[in-house]
């Protein structure tokens, strides 16, 4: 036999046999009597998986790059899902990034376009040189010299500190208790009394605003967020504060500006108060 009528036959046998196959699937199918739909719903089934996968994989590029930021506009759409996912500590959420202090266990957003302060951040970028390298570490004590300079701050671009927000963690005794000193007022108070009073001026002037009692009943937390004013006769601010207390450590985010931009940002601050949370 040639390989050409080898060929010819084999090609006729196949073909026969797809017709058989053909023929067999349909009256299967008459048999069975199945509708188009169902026929249908396996091929949708991998339809509607690819399809899934293929949406999986677009989030992960978008996420991986903020292309003409492309990614932050995506997150804007959903804010607390990406929020809650802690996205907005690489990319900025409707005009927000996050600021996480694992070291001292505290997490807050401020608006993207501000910059942490430079002293602050060589300070940090020392201590981590200091913890990686080989050579023997200073004889000098590490730690913050002063408890009450901040652990970071947060301000525009080039402006001299008059507006910015930070964080302040003082060490306290492990059994000290914020309600011990009274209710969000009654420390609210007491803040404006010792900030006017550790002035060597005499003519500051501080008023207490607003003072109210913020809650984690998971956690048993509890946050005081209080809203004041200190005048003299050279400047006017104000400002919005938030004090917590977790495991021996007096959180206070305070967050500061002109009086005369006060109308302009309030929401913003009230957005960083709200933000604030203890994490360790």
């Amino acid at each position: 036999m040639s390989l050409k009528l080898y060929f010819s036959l084999h090609s006729s046998s196949l073909e026969y046999a797809k017709l058989s196959n053909v023929s067999i699937a349909q009256q299967s199918s008459g048999d069975r009597k199945t509708s188009p739909a169902e026929e249908f719903s396996p091929l949708a089934e991998k339809f509607n998986r690819r399809l899934l996968l293929g949406l999986g994989s677009s989030s992960v590029l978008a996420i991986g790059a903020n292309f003409g930021r492309s990614t932050s506009f995506v997150l804007s759409l959903s804010p607390e899902f990406g929020r809650n996912l802690k996205l907005d500590v690489l990319y900025p959420i409707r005009g927000y990034s996050r600021c996480i202090d694992t070291a001292e266990g505290f997490e807050f957003i401020y608006p993207a376009t501000w910059v942490g302060d430079q002293t602050l951040l060589y300070r940090a970028a020392e201590k981590s040189e200091r913890e990686i390298s080989l050579d023997l570490p200073p004889a000098r004590n590490s730690r913050r010299k002063n408890v009450n300079e901040p652990v970071v701050a947060f301000g525009p671009p080039g402006s001299t500190g008059e507006l910015n927000v930070s964080v302040i963690v003082s060490p306290v005794s492990p059994t000290f208790s914020i309600e011990a000193f009274g209710g969000p007022k009654e420390v609210g108070e007491a803040i404006v009394k010792t900030v006017t009073r550790s002035s060597q001026r005499t003519d500051l002037k501080g008023t207490l605003l607003e003072a109210n009692l913020r809650q984690d009943s998971e956690r048993n937390l509890k946050y005081y967020e209080l809203e004041f004013k200190v005048e003299s006769p050279l400047f006017r601010r104000h400002n919005v504060a938030v004090c917590c207390v977790n495991g021996g450590r007096l959180y206070t985010l305070n967050a500061q500006a002109p009086e005369s931009a006060w109308s302009e940002l309030k929401p913003e601050f009230y957005t960083i108060a709200k933000s604030f949370n203890i994490i360790s």
